[in-house]
């Protein structure tokens, strides 16, 4: 586990600060609300311990941010576009303390929001670096095999595969504008985009592995850049 920091590490050092950005929303009948916040926070975890030559602090996560699209479904929580990218921008500007700040966001509703924030932080002379995994598969982009196999590898006991159900599989690019318009219910009645029903936690450890490879991969890019 990550070292727990005090104010006298900070006086120190010039951590770099790992901030993991999720969501509150649904994903389908058999993962939890706080699914993106637990992978964010994972990966988080994860990088941490892989920068062992860089002085680091994790925070708490965000765990509320641009959910719209979800909202057809009860239980999503959302504080939108606008409010989101404001709490990045503020929590990076609070940071000055140390050597920039690295969102890893779990979300890809989010997307708005990281490029407006990413944007103004730089504008203001601030570094950043914001984050997020990607999928090899557009078929599959939420509550789907990759969403449901790593929660499988992170934390089995959270995860409903009596539940779990084909939702829509349609590629992403084709739905993408009915999505913007009226919300993942209208394409997927039951709130999945893929197929969990194959997923495993030997799948889970593989993406897992591969995401925190990419993450602290990008670290290390840009801290060499720094100026």
């Amino acid at each position: 586990m990550p070292e727990d920091r005090t104010i006298i590490d900070l006086i120190e050092v010039r951590p770099i600060v790992l901030v993991p950005v999720g969501s509150w929303e649904q994903h389908g009948p058999h993962l939890p609300f706080d699914t993106d916040t637990v992978i964010a926070t994972e990966l988080v975890r994860r990088a941490s311990e892989a920068l062992h030559d860089v002085p680091t602090l994790v925070t708490s996560s965000i765990g509320f941010s641009a959910s719209g699209e979800h909202a057809g479904f009860p239980g999503t929580i959302s504080i939108g576009t606008a409010a989101t990218t404001q709490v990045l921008v503020e929590v990076a500007r609070s940071c000055d303390w140390s050597d920039g700040v690295v969102f890893v966001n779990g979300h890809g509703g989010n997307h708005d929001a990281i490029v407006e924030a990413s944007t103004i932080i730089r504008g203001e002379g601030r570094r950043v670096v914001i984050w997020s995994p990607t999928s090899s598969d557009p078929t599959d982009t939420h509550a789907g095999h990759v969403e449901t196999s790593v929660m499988l590898a992170i934390d089995p006991a959270r995860v409903r595969m009596d539940r779990a159900q084909v939702g829509s599989t349609a590629r992403i690019s084709d739905v993408a504008s009915t999505l913007r318009e009226n919300g993942v219910r209208a394409i997927s009645e039951n709130g999945v985009l893929g197929d969990p029903t194959r997923a495993s936690a030997d799948d889970g450890r593989i993406i897992l592995d591969t995401w925190t490879r990419s993450l602290v991969d990008a670290v290390h890019t840009w801290l060499r850049e720094k100026p």
